[in-house]
């Protein structure tokens, strides 16, 4: 059955709809098969973006879809119910628009915006880097600067859509403080950037994540959003309204399992059912309290700390019950899916960086400096 919602205004009621039809159409009848094969579902962000679901919370001016986050984060919910890929995968995206969106110049949002929520350009953006972790402002990666602009050097791990993204947010260092951090477009694919091998996940295999080698890749001044040295403020905004997204990514997935299990089960445990209900309504109730103070401009970094804690201890919860539930039937449904998925989303809730540094040798700013751009 249907989340019986309560949206702020008709408009929203019709996003929800569309939504569910879309992900019906679209999502459902591929997710099996592109989960299981690790199958990269080509031309899937081009429909979302004719559906009007790419860019939903930015502004109408540059084609995004001018809704609060409390919506845009129901409309994830929902498509993870179809596909929690997807939905994360879309998520990633989202986040990485936020950079141009929230602190472009006019200029750069009129070159990047249109096509980023059409569904024409795909964002990554990178999880961890290796023995640091998720703090942004202790990054190791690096862009020194050179004529006219900056030579990006380092490594990324958890990179999402890595080696399909058009374009990738990347924080890198630029002055010797700790915070001295600034935050860049960086391409998608460059002749120094060098992508590892997909992660071999459990779950979610279908969209890539991987490590990504920086090794001296060119960034013109343009790519450069807010002011350098400055950029730790939209890493921690990243931060947080990732947080939200992963919840709402995960409440959706707990809800199709739930709704496998009640639905399917010859007889299922009302009091397992219950429990898992109210771990649902509790995320779900988290994550939009969350949404809506960012909505009003307050502060929202423990709330949405929380929900994402909250939701992915739901998701894991209900899809081992669902498999509990369904008993040999489980096999005749996703719900074993949905156990690995959770799991990943659980390990991702908490990153860490990982792994060592195989780039081949780099050009140095200086060896830039005298061929020029």
């Amino acid at each position: 059955m249907p989340v019986d919602r309560l949206l702020p205004s008709d408009a929203a009621h019709d996003l929800i709809a569309r939504t569910r039809a879309f992900g019906d159409r679209e999502l459902t009848p591929r997710a099996g098969a592109c989960e299981a094969e690790a199958l990269y579902p080509t031309g899937l962000f081009r429909a979302l973006g004719r559906a009007g679901l790419s860019g939903l919370p930015y502004p109408v001016r540059y084609g995004g879809g001018g809704q609060p986050y409390e919506v845009y984060l129901q409309v994830l919910e929902e498509l993870a119910v179809r596909w929690v890929g997807l939905a994360d995968a879309l998520h990633v995206h989202t986040l990485a628009c936020l950079p141009a969106a929230g602190h472009g110049t006019d200029a750069q949002r009129e070159q990047w915006l249109p096509g980023m929520f059409d569904g024409v350009l795909i964002g990554g953006h990178g999880r961890a880097e290796p023995h640091v972790g998720a703090d942004p402002s202790a990054v190791a990666c690096r862009a020194e600067r050179t004529r006219g602009g900056h030579l990006l050097v380092g490594t990324q791990v958890e990179l999402a859509h890595g080696g399909r993204a058009h374009f990738h947010t990347v924080f890198a260092r630029t002055g010797p403080a700790r915070p001295d951090v600034s935050c860049f477009l960086a391409p998608g694919a460059d002749e120094y950037l060098y992508f590892g091998p997909p992660e071999q996940s459990l779950g979610l295999r279908a969209f890539p994540t991987t490590t990504a080698y920086w090794d001296g890749v060119y960034l013109e001044p343009e790519r450069l959003i807010g002011v350098r040295d400055r950029g730790l403020r939209i890493a921690f905004e990243i931060l947080d309204a990732g947080r939200l997204g992963a919840a709402a990514c995960a409440t959706g997935l707990a809800q199709a399992a739930l709704e496998i299990a009640t639905d399917f089960a010859a007889r299922p445990d009302r009091g397992v059912v219950a429990e898992c209900a109210g771990a649902i309504d509790s995320a779900r109730a988290m994550y939009l309290d969350a949404a809506r103070r960012r909505d009003a401009g307050l502060s929202y970094t423990r709330q949405a700390s929380v929900a994402e804690l909250v939701a992915v201890e739901a998701a894991m919860e209900t899809s081992t019950a669902a498999v509990r539930i369904l008993g040999a039937a489980a096999d005749e449904f996703p719900v074993h899916r949905y156990a690995r998925e959770a799991a990943t989303l659980h390990r991702r809730a908490t990153p860490t960086g990982t792994g060592g540094d195989p780039r081949p040798p780099r050009r140095d700013a200086a060896g830039l400096a005298a061929v020029g751009p």
